[in-house]
């Protein structure tokens, strides 16, 4: 029986079994996403977060294979290198005779299982083949249990539900099951699964194969599980049961295949010295395609699995700024889809004003229903201007005017939410305070409930104007400014650059704590400031609005022995009451925040800072699976001969994590890229330790290309030119 918890955030992700981790297996295609065990299952132990799951539903709940009744034993499990597919090495354990308990009829090592799985739209594929490598043949029955339970993925969190919709009857055929549900919204989920060759017996549960295999000869099964999601009346009216895909595992592989190949074309080739950072970078840019989504708005990196594979408009932002330089079409896709999706009226339910950027949008039943907001859901703070901010970024970065004009009004309807609803009160600072009662109550990245904070430890009350959010208001109005003038309209960017620094000097008098040496996290509804050390002043770095000798302080204060762990910046100094490792935001380290904490630091000309972070969290990838940081791990500080420490829930791959290493490596290596001259610029450029020698090739400089090689001489690191296609310039500053 489960301890029941009563936490105030409603939408809590619930963890109630040490099993919760258990190095799951992740796959993304789409909509579609997968999680599975090392041995390839589906089984509802700990958390019961394991499933596929499409369009936020769980489509298959249990896939569990057994020979004679039995669990194989693992002999190897991974992700293959560019996410496309899990490799799964089993092999029988002794398995006695029915009739006589005490022989053994097949002694363990005898079968070699090997399953490979991927995703492909809306479907997963698996194939298992067998071999014998013994000298006599093999009489046995392979099984695989399947079922489905069509739960939303916030139930699948921990929500419960008063109501659900109907399980409706199975359908079976020689090879096929069909397993459905009818939600109160009035739609259909299906999951028709399809095996080749047809079993031995197919039951509404159970595939069994009777299996007989002579000494070193092999049999290959396969099975498709596709999703499907229809109006009642189209599933009443469709002749379902003959309806079949068309897509084998090869097609599906090469399809698969072809899309990355085509993916990697666009963006440029890294190889380093360090054959660890080349897994690091590698894993990285794979993270990036899996994450991409095809949307009816273009593409849009989601942003993490299993609970949000989905669009968030923060996390989009902010992996198009991490991957700006590696790969611009993200920022272009980003900003694209959130314009398209952009609020145009007051909804307080769903937290929308005119002009806000969503904060998340859900397909799910629940969503639909109205039992949680997030169908589109506008309840953060820092979507609109982070996407004022990604527009003068990408601007910047490609030169590309004709996007620019295209969104041009969307980035107007911001400014106006800015200066509107943002900054309610009129006091020059945009703060928040949920309207929706199912929303969340704080809405700056940090939206755990208990995560904005006085040094007493009580809680800040509404409206908080965050310090962070201020430095995206400042960038914002600094960014639109920018775009203004290259449209030819200097007297709005002459309002908007004097409202920026009219803003920059009103941040400074009221969030500057001297005793701390720090921003002050928020001011509270009441412009009491929130004296706590946090790793949120460094976002103020990377927005520029700090003051410079008050960056300096802040980079001193977040590298000291209280904020810094050895593997990275936490969230909130050890010295806070409200600090703890283990919490989700409140002593953790977060690899998107380093990052652009160390970003902020080269801003301010401290590279050397921003390579110590880097060199932290390059440490801390060496500890994690597949060399991927997951979303957060707990802020223990670092012991010797030990790695991170994991927090349970984290998902991984984090879009926004993964994307860290990208924006890490431009700050150290102090590189910008100007679109508009056409010119790729390093200012003292430096290498963190562990890389001596690093190749860049492709970097894009507007519709250019150039190859470069860095070498380490000293503290010195040599830019040397290999090629260039198109026009471009290359400056190295000192």
């Amino acid at each position: 029986m489960h301890d029941i918890v009563k936490i105030e955030d409603g939408f809590y992700i619930l963890s109630m079994s040490s099993r919760v981790d258990d190095r799951k297996r992740v796959l993304k295609n789409g909509d579609a996403f997968a999680v599975f065990d090392r041995f390839g299952d589906i089984e509802g132990f700990g958390s019961g977060t394991l499933g596929v799951y499409y369009r936020d539903t769980r489509f298959l709940s249990t896939l569990v294979l057994r020979l004679a009744g039995q669990r194989p034993l693992l002999l190897s499990s991974t992700i293959k290198d560019d996410n496309a597919a899990l490799a799964v090495d089993l092999m029988n354990p002794d398995i006695r005779d029915a009739s006589e308990a005490s022989d053994v009829s097949v002694p363990r090592g005898i079968l070699h299982i090997f399953r490979s799985k991927l995703l492909w739209k809306s479907a997963c594929h698996e194939r298992l083949r067998i071999h014998n490598y013994g000298t006599v043949p093999v009489d046995i029955a392979v099984t695989l249990e399947f079922d489905a339970d069509f739960r939303d993925i916030f139930e699948v969190r921990g929500v419960r539900r008063e109501r659900r919709g109907s399980h409706l009857p199975t359908k079976v055929t020689s090879d096929t099951v069909l397993l459905a549900y009818e939600g109160l919204d009035r739609r259909v989920r299906a999951t028709r699964l399809v095996f080749t060759p047809a079993p031995n017996d197919l039951s509404q549960g159970e595939a069994r194969y009777l299996l007989r295999l002579a000494p070193q000869a092999a049999t290959t099964y396969s099975v498709e599980m596709t999703c499907e999601e229809m109006a009642s009346r189209e599933f009443v009216a469709a002749d379902i049961m003959t309806a079949r895909s068309t897509s084998s595992y090869e097609d599906a592989a090469a399809a698969s295949a072809q899309s990355l190949t085509e993916s990697r074309s666009t963006a440029p080739s890294i190889v380093t010295s360090n054959n660890r950072f080349n897994d690091w970078l590698a894993r990285s840019a794979s993270d990036l395609h899996l994450m991409d989504t095809e949307t009816a708005h273009g593409h849009y990196p989601y942003a993490g699995v299993p609970w949000f594979s989905t669009a968030f408009g923060r996390d989009g932002v902010i992996a198009g700024l991490e991957y700006l330089w590696f790969k611009p079409q993200v920022a272009q896709g980003v900003l694209r889809y959130l314009a398209a999706t952009q609020a145009d009226k007051v909804c307080e339910e769903q937290d929308a004003q005119p002009g806000k950027i969503l904060h998340e949008t859900r397909a799910g039943e629940m969503a639909a229903l109205g039992e949680v907001p997030f169908g589109r859901y506008y309840g953060s703070v820092d979507s609109t201007p982070l996407f004022v901010m990604l527009a003068g970024a990408y601007y910047e970065q490609t030169g590309d005017l004709s996007l620019v004009r295209e969104i041009w009004g969307n980035i107007e309807r911001a400014l106006t939410w800015i200066e509107r609803y943002g900054d309610a009160d009129g006091d020059g600072f945009v703060e928040y305070a949920r309207q929706s009662l199912h929303g969340l109550v704080q809405q700056g990245w940090k939206d755990s409930y208990d995560s904005i904070f006085h040094a007493d430890g009580t809680l800040a009350e509404p409206p908080i104007a965050l310090c962070e959010v201020q430095g995206y208001a400042y960038a914002a109005r600094t960014a639109a400014a920018l775009l203004a003038r290259a449209l030819g309209m200097d007297e709005r960017a002459d309002a908007l650059a004097s409202a920026a620094a009219t803003l920059r000097s009103r941040f400074e008098e009221a969030f500057w704590c001297e005793d701390i040496g720090c921003y002050a996290l928020a001011l509270d509804g009441r412009k009491k400031p929130c004296r706590v050390v946090t790793s949120n002043a460094g976002h103020c770095l990377f927005s520029g609005i700090a003051d410079d000798n008050h960056a300096r302080r802040v980079a001193h204060t977040l590298l000291g022995e209280r904020c810094f762990s050895g593997w990275g910046i936490r969230t909130v100094a050890t010295t806070e009451l409200r600090y703890n490792p283990m919490s989700y935001h409140n002593g953790s380290v977060w690899p998107h925040d380093n990052a652009l904490v160390a970003a902020g630091f080269a801003r301010y000309g401290m590279r050397r800072e921003a390579s110590r972070v880097l060199s932290a969290l390059f440490d801390a990838a060496q500890g994690f699976e597949l060399h991927r940081p997951p979303e957060l791990f707990c802020g223990f500080h670092r012991r010797l001969g030990e790695t991170p420490t994991l927090y349970p829930v984290a998902c991984s791959p984090q879009t926004w994590a993964s994307g860290a290493v990208f924006m890490l490596l431009a700050a150290c290596l102090g590189l910008q890229v100007n679109g508009t001259n056409r010119t790729a610029s390093f200012h003292s450029p430096m290498l963190p330790d562990a890389i001596d020698e690093m190749k860049i090739s492709g970097l894009p400089v507007a519709d250019a290309r150039v190859d470069l090689a860095f070498t380490r001489h000293g503290n010195d690191v040599a830019v040397n030119v290999l090629r260039r296609v198109g026009a471009c310039s290359v400056v190295v500053q000192k």
